[in-house]
């Protein structure tokens, strides 16, 4: 079967994406870059595991732990974990001690691991323990009202609350959606048009920094096992 990724979408304004996904016979994926941190848990051999992921600035290679079952929460764009800067977390992650089939450690306290159905609940009691806050002039921004203080001190916020510029968290989120474009069939002349590319050149060396795919690739279903499903926005199957 290969590699399956399962998301939803959440009523929630703290979570992207609540995902699902097991791997089979698939020791490497291709990570697309991601805007967002977020959760994972993830059983293999009955044994339970659980993470922090970080936002992600470029495409990169993963192993895949075979014959694993996960599931993952992906937090919005302005979320953050107390305590931890998330500058720390880009191109990275934390494992998490402790964690079995019923809970997981967090900023020392222990929380019970949560199904995928579950995900909504567990991000309410962190929110409302203080582990997990929102800067809700990063928040406005990305509504596209009007906030006060100057460029600078907006673009300093950005970088506080999320370890990335606004600039950047721009050019990802336009790759990952081209990249959902393209695996629909969309041809790359209509994805530069759609998205405001310059040409597709421009859309070409896009792909190639935050996805790792060609548009060719991506509208044939070729080049083997892709993680994109996991931050998107949308709920959709990815499958290689």
């Amino acid at each position: 079967m290969g590699l399956e990724i399962v998301t939803r979408a959440s009523d929630s304004p703290w979570i992207a994406a609540v995902w699902t996904s097991r791997s089979d016979a698939v020791s490497q994926m291709t990570s697309v870059a991601s805007e967002t941190w977020g959760l994972v848990f993830w059983e293999q051999d009955g044994v339970s595991h659980a993470a922090v992921t970080g936002p992600e600035t470029r495409t990169s290679s993963a192993a895949v732990p075979e014959g694993a079952v996960f599931s993952g929460i992906q937090f919005a764009v302005g979320t953050s974990l107390r305590a931890t800067p998330t500058s720390g977390l880009v191109d990275s992650g934390i494992g998490l001690p402790d964690t079995t089939e019923r809970h997981f450690r967090l900023l020392g306290d222990r929380w019970e691991t949560p199904g995928p159905d579950d995900a909504e609940a567990l991000v309410d009691r962190l929110v409302r323990s203080g582990v997990v806050e929102r800067d809700p002039l990063v928040a406005a921004a990305l509504r596209g009202g009007g906030v006060p203080g100057s460029d600078r001190t907006v673009e300093r916020r950005f970088r506080a609350a999320t370890g990335l510029t606004r600039g950047a968290i721009d050019q990802i989120s336009r790759a990952r959606t081209a990249t959902t474009l393209l695996l629909g069939g969309a041809t790359a002349a209509a994805v530069v048009a759609d998205l405001g590319y310059y040409d597709e050149p421009h859309l070409a060396r896009a792909l190639r920094r935050y996805v790792g795919r060609t548009a060719g690739q991506l509208r044939s279903g070729t080049g083997g096992a892709l993680a994109l499903g996991a931050e998107s926005p949308t709920a959709q199957r990815t499958t290689s």
